[in-house]
């Protein structure tokens, strides 16, 4: 006779236990027999979970969907934990208000550990333990590791976001602000400090404005001559922080007078302080050139730091010119005075003056319909009003250069001559789009350079030595107004390449342009191209497809090698600085996937054993990137944000039930889709495949072809010749 259809055969784990094979009812599921099995006490604190999969636990809606063979395990319930956790908070903020010193700092150690966990913190938020913190903090009674594994556990419990920031009151800002502005303090306090009140500015208009009036840039100063790095990291942050929050006046005057012109009017005392103590040559002395090798946050927030700099051009970039301003109208003037005043004759009449200056902006490169009125080229924004201002630091500065190329060119052939305006205003475009002027930072990048932090008026030099480069490199390419944009695209690479060989300085950055000459672009691309196309003749075509299953499994079996070797990930919604990580990777047998999380970064392998989640591949149902993870739908923060938006992917195992990752870097990205897509049988479509491919096919290729060089092959195979007359040429052997 078979068994009830409601009663199924399974195997029930308990950590530390062997396990056990019995019959359960599927409409009853009975937790007691299975506590008095494994002599375990209370068991309406215990709930049944599956093992493998997603590990959902056995409720009242599907627990007629368990089959015959499934793999169950036995854990503490839910609500039991959260039970356990609410009494654990209360506990504790017990303990934290004792009187005992030794019992609170044991308990505020303790603190500082759970508030990481979300459900714990929930909990103590619930029963106003964060109150009770502000308190202790408020008093200033408490010193040394007590004060230290208050803030810690503090600033834990706000990340989770739960409560707003706008709550704190006004006294706690300004006793955290005091040990911020202290000469001597624990390092662990003003570290712990200065991420609060980065957190404040960045989460509140409200307690910006009073962080910016307890805590001034001056003062935060002091903290990068420091040679903790973590400190100095932490100080720049918060000095992002208030520029990024600034108003736009108060944000000009701030960082304006030490970075960029002192011509824009930038008088407050804020700008004051940061004249008098330097901070650009404080970040360039004691943070880039005292700290080797620079850790990824620091590079980061100098990132940020030359992101916010730059983004101070944004409101000259955007504003258009006034034909009608006579004041504007003067500064173009004064480019004319400059280049040709020698010439001039001050006995001329008017007419004959005014045939001179339409002929001196015709010389000077303005655009031919706007040689009377040379304003009408600056109305256009981008770059707007920024080209002037930097046409005109050339003039003043650099004088005999500037002189040098207008008249060297106002000397050529009509049809060779580079036009200085209109290149200025061009080359002024293109490099706001190259330094993201205007853009917010991207979350993640670290892509900083040195050179902008060694000269006051970085910018305008930068310009400078961009627009000598695009006149050397119109007579190299010997252009004509017809090649405008083609030069344009030259000098955009010539300058990209440039930067991305990370001078130091700006000189640096001169010489490696001097090694950039058009020639030399002509040669990397044409090498470029020769190691991505090879040759296209019908046999080396031929050639290629036969080799390009060969080396794809090659690529997948490296792929699937990296997934066994596994990668860590950073937590989703964590502050940067004080990280939580976890660690994926693929058993050997490419069956399933591990995963648990980690105090910190592995040092070298991590064992199976010590990742406690896991995913068979058999589950897998899709991988999805980008836009289309569900983290990414969640996080409208994340899905703002360009940077991260193009790391995120998301392996889809169950309906309702997905495993997020946000990779550390692009190549990580595509390790991990590749290597997800052959396990899936699916085509691996990453840019780092196509990369891979071409590099490998390339050289398989050449190794192939090497007894064949300097001999053409054919476009196609030879003739069959005709069959012979005769074949009185066989010899036999009879």
């Amino acid at each position: 006779m078979p068994p009830p259809s409601d009663i199924v055969k399974v195997a029930i784990e308990w950590p530390g236990a062997n396990a056990q094979l019995i019959e359960i009812d599927q409409v009853s599921v009975v937790y007691q027999s299975l506590t008095l099995l494994w002599s375990l006490s209370g068991s309406d604190q215990f709930a049944l979970r599956y093992a493998d999969g997603p590990q959902l636990y056995i409720t009242e809606q599907n627990r007629s969907e368990i089959k015959n063979g499934t793999i169950l395990r036995l854990a503490i319930s839910p609500v039991s934990i959260i039970c356990y956790k609410a009494r654990a908070a209360r506990q504790l903020l017990e303990r934290v208000q004792s009187h005992g010193m030794d019992a609170r700092l044991e308990a505020l150690k303790e603190l500082a550990k759970l508030s990481a966990d979300i459900t714990f913190a929930t909990e103590f938020i619930n029963i106003e333990g964060i109150a009770v913190l502000a308190r202790l903090v408020e008093s200033g009674t408490h010193f040394g590791e007590m004060l230290a594994f208050t803030l810690t556990a503090f600033l834990e419990l706000m990340d989770h976001g739960i409560v707003s920031w706008d709550l704190i009151s006004f006294s706690f800002i300004k006793q955290i602000s005091n040990y911020v502005n202290q000469p001597m303090v624990d390092v662990s306090i003003l570290q712990r400090s200065l991420a609060i009140l980065e957190s404040m500015v960045l989460n509140s208009q409200t307690l910006y404005q009073r962080v910016a009036h307890e805590t001034t840039v001056g003062q935060l100063i002091a903290h990068l001559q420091v040679s903790n790095q973590e400190i100095q990291t932490y100080a720049i942050a918060l000095i992002n922080a208030l520029f990024l929050k600034a108003p736009e006046d108060r944000r000009q005057a701030s960082i304006g007078l030490s970075f960029l012109s002192l011509q824009r009017g930038l008088t407050t005392e804020m700008a004051n302080t940061l004249a008098q103590k330097h901070l650009r040559s404080i970040i360039l002395n004691h943070v880039i050139r005292g700290n080797r090798p620079i850790k990824a946050e620091m590079a980061h927030q100098l990132y940020v730091l030359q992101v916010l700099t730059f983004n101070l051009l944004e409101e000259r970039m955007m504003t258009k010119m006034d034909p009608s301003d006579q004041g504007q109208r003067d500064i173009i003037f004064e480019l004319r005075r400059i280049a040709f005043d020698a010439d001039s004759d001050p006995n001329s009449s008017t007419e004959k003056r005014k045939a001179m200056y339409t002929k001196d902006y015709k010389m000077l490169g303005f655009t031919v319909s706007n040689h009377i009125n040379p304003a009408m080229d600056f109305t256009q924004t981008p770059p707007g009003m920024l080209a002037l201002d930097n046409m005109l630091y050339l003039a003043k500065v650099h004088q005999d250069t500037y002189i040098r190329i207008v008249l060297e060119n106002s000397s050529r052939e009509d049809k060779h001559e580079c036009p200085f305006g209109r290149c200025a205003i061009e080359l002024t475009k293109t490099l706001c789009e190259i330094l993201q002027v205007g853009e917010l930072p991207n979350e993640g990048c670290n892509d900083y350079h040195p050179m902008f932090f060694t000269h006051d008026r970085a910018w305008e030099e930068f310009f400078c030595i961009c627009i000598q480069l695009l006149n050397k490199t119109w007579k190299e390419m010997r252009a004509t107004s017809e090649d405008f944009n083609k030069v344009m695209q030259v000098v955009r690479e010539q300058i990209t390449r440039a930067l991305g060989m990370k001078p130091n300085s700006l000189d640096q950055f001169k010489s490696k342009l001097r090694g950039l000459s058009y020639s030399e672009i002509l040669r990397l691309r044409q090498s470029e191209r020769m190691s991505q196309d090879d040759f296209q003749s019908p046999p080396i075509i031929e050639l290629r497809e036969r080799i390009q299953p060969e080396i794809l499994e090659l690529i997948k079996q490296q792929r699937l090698n990296r997934l066994c070797e596994g990668s860590c990930f950073r937590k989703i919604g964590n502050r940067r600085r004080q990280e939580k990580f976890w660690f994926c990777r693929l058993s050997l047998n490419h069956k399933v996937l591990h995963y648990g999380d980690l105090e910190e970064p592995p040092q070298g392998e991590v064992p199976f054993e010590s990742l406690s989640e896991k995913i068979p591949v058999a589950d897998i149902k899709s991988v999805v990137t980008g836009k289309d993870c569900p983290h990414m739908k969640e996080k409208s923060a994340l899905k703002q944000n360009k940077e991260v938006l193009e790391l995120a992917f998301s392996i889809l195992h169950d309906p309702d039930e997905a495993l997020n990752f946000i990779a550390p870097n692009k190549y990580e990205y595509c390790i991990w889709t590749d290597g997800l897509s052959a396990l899936l049988g699916r085509e691996m479509s990453s840019e780092l495949t196509r990369s891979d491919l071409d590099t490998l096919l390339s050289m398989e290729m050449k190794l192939r072809l090497l007894d064949l060089e300097n001999i053409q092959i054919p476009e196609a195979p030879p003739p069959i010749p005709k069959e012979p007359s005769t074949y009185n040429f066989v010899y036999h052997y009879g």
